[in-house]
């Protein structure tokens, strides 16, 4: 009796008084924090005179035999001293015409008092106000493309081995601080990135087999909310198939629309008709295969992963398929083929650049169009009503010589942030509002359309910005990808690459493009009952505006 008696208050009192004990979790995720905080702002550290994927090594047993906050805050204490003395600068004065963006900026766990003492807090806060000031060792501007970053002087483990737990860890390590200081929209994510990391440690810290580690990977780059990123391992055809449908398909109210064909005497085979639509595959409905994968789809907003999901329906590890699908309002069962890509010989339909619809009005394929082709295309145009600009594709580059065309005069349309390699996780407003667009007084006097939708990713979007600051221009369709600015790729670790937008891009106003996408001034979707009858409704919809 006594013994329970002394066991309750023991009970009571952890609960009044809590306890200093840590979960590995918690010391994990902190150390995580702390690495990747050290790598980028110790001034003994950032330089790359210390081989710092070995210091992980190094201190990740020492973490793990600590067990109170003041063991595991001396530990981290001890390792940071031996780094080398951090002196203390005189900061110079702030440019007042530098503006910074600071939505990214979040360093209040330095003082976190559940896991760290006071003192720790204070040598970690010293660190920030000191931080390094010279060229970074690990991150840097491009070569090539100075607006994009660089990820550089990192071991690349070409023996990598998911079972060595060392390395899982700092994959994750590293990833979760390319995203904490280098990922622009970091603020827009759904789910917190430090609650993400709490989430995800257990699913490499304590996986079972390589495919646990590459399901894992998928599923953090997901939470990014960005339809730039990516990553990519063949395991991920172990698991989700690499045997390919003949068709192309759009999913539309939980269900699977064939929108277009692969290969056309494939699809004969298969009796596939434009317009089936298709409710389950092997027996599971499309809802419920889009609850199991979803969190492995990369999206900035609902309508890009909806359109990003198609692999996981199309893709299969079997030769066949059982399909039940809607025709003519009956519903049928069948066994269809899944082919290798290498067989499935992709036909890809050549499509005019430009033409002339009925009405006068002007129509240009973007995904087709070159630069060196807008002269002649401007001048065959010149006289019709309106031009519809169709960006439901991919462009090449074309926008600032269509502005030209289309202006009177230079426009502004855009804004940009890129990150401060001196303070990381600080962003900068570039300096300016880029403009597009020329003094043209003969410029095109006539209505100008773009077409949008979900396929509308990047530089689709940014050609949409550029072109909607033409007099008369409107914008026509769905929702678009949101994932504007550059997409950086890199290798975490040799043969894990993965990608995210690199820059901040933004209207005038400061207004977000990430996420949001181009909204449409009329929003017209595709439709099931359009696909079936083989419209294109947001063409229709340009044209009736166009004549209204």
């Amino acid at each position: 009796m006594k013994n329970k008696i002394l066991l309750l208050l023991l009970v009571i009192a952890q609960t009044v008084f809590g306890s200093n004990n840590l979960t590995e979790n918690q010391k994990l995720a902190t150390t995580c924090k702390v690495w990747g905080f050290l790598k980028y702002y110790h001034p003994n550290v950032a330089d790359g005179s210390k081989n710092w994927d070995e210091q992980l090594f190094i201190i990740l047993p020492e973490v793990e035999k600590a067990q109170t906050k003041e063991e595991f805050s001396l530990v981290l204490e001890k390792w940071i001293a031996s780094q080398g003395e951090v002196k203390k600068y005189v900061a110079t004065k702030p440019d007042s015409k530098v503006e910074h963006f600071t939505k990214n900026l979040n360093l209040k766990w330095l003082d976190d008092s559940k896991v760290f003492s006071k003192a720790l807090s204070q040598k970690l806060k010293f660190i920030e106000e000191n931080r390094f000031q010279g060229k970074q060792y690990y991150v840097q501007y491009g070569v090539h493309d100075a607006s994009l970053l660089e990820f550089i002087n990192e071991v690349k483990y070409p023996n990598f081995k998911w079972s060595d737990e060392n390395l899982r860890l700092l994959t994750l390590f590293r990833y979760w601080n390319y995203v904490e200081y280098f990922f622009p929209y970091k603020y827009q994510m759904d789910q917190k990135w430090d609650i993400a990391l709490n989430e995800m440690l257990p699913k490499f810290s304590e996986t079972d087999s390589e495919m646990d580690f590459v399901l894992a990977m998928l599923e953090i780059v997901a939470k990014l909310n960005d339809t730039h990123a990516s990553f990519s391992s063949f395991k991920m055809f172990e698991y989700f198939g690499d045997k390919w449908m003949s068709v192309n398909i759009k999913v539309i109210d939980e269900k699977m629309i064939v929108t277009s064909f692969q290969n056309d005497s494939l699809a004969k085979i298969d009796d596939f008709k434009i317009g089936d639509v298709i409710t389950k595959i092997d027996k599971k409905t499309i809802g419920q295969i889009i609850k199991e994968n979803k969190k492995y789809i990369s999206g900035s907003n609902e309508s890009a992963v909806l359109d990003k999901i198609y692999w996981v329906f199309v893709m299969g590890k079997s030769n066949t398929a059982e399909i039940e699908f809607i025709r003519d309002g009956n519903t049928s069962i069948k066994t269809i083929k899944r082919y290798s890509y290498k067989d499935l010989k992709i036909q890809f339909l050549e499509k005019e650049k430009w033409n002339i619809l009925t009405d006068n009005i002007g129509y240009v394929n973007m995904g087709e169009l070159t630069e060196a082709d807008v002269p002649e295309m401007m001048e065959q145009l010149k006289n019709t009503k309106a031009i519809i600009f169709d960006i439901r594709n991919y462009p090449q580059g074309t926008n600032y010589a269509i502005a030209e065309y289309l202006n009177p005069k230079p426009k502004e349309f855009v804004k940009f942030t890129e990150p401060d390699l001196s303070f990381p996780s600080r962003y900068i407003w570039r300096k300016g509002i880029e403009t597009c667009g020329k003094i043209n007084p003969d410029y095109y006097k006539g209505k100008v359309v773009l077409l949008v939708n979900e396929k509308s990713i990047s530089h689709s979007e940014y050609t949409a910005m550029t072109l909607q600051v033409a007099p008369n221009a409107t914008i026509i369709g769905s929702q678009t990808a949101g994932a504007d600015g550059a997409n950086v790729r890199f290798e975490i670790i040799k043969g894990l690459p993965t990608s995210f937008t690199c820059y901040g891009v933004f209207y005038p106003n400061k207004k977000e493009t990430q996420r949001i996408g181009i909204v449409p001034d009329i929003e017209v979707k595709q439709t099931i009952k359009g696909i079936q009858e083989g419209k294109d409704e947001v063409l229709d919809e340009a044209i009736r505006f166009i004549n209204k």
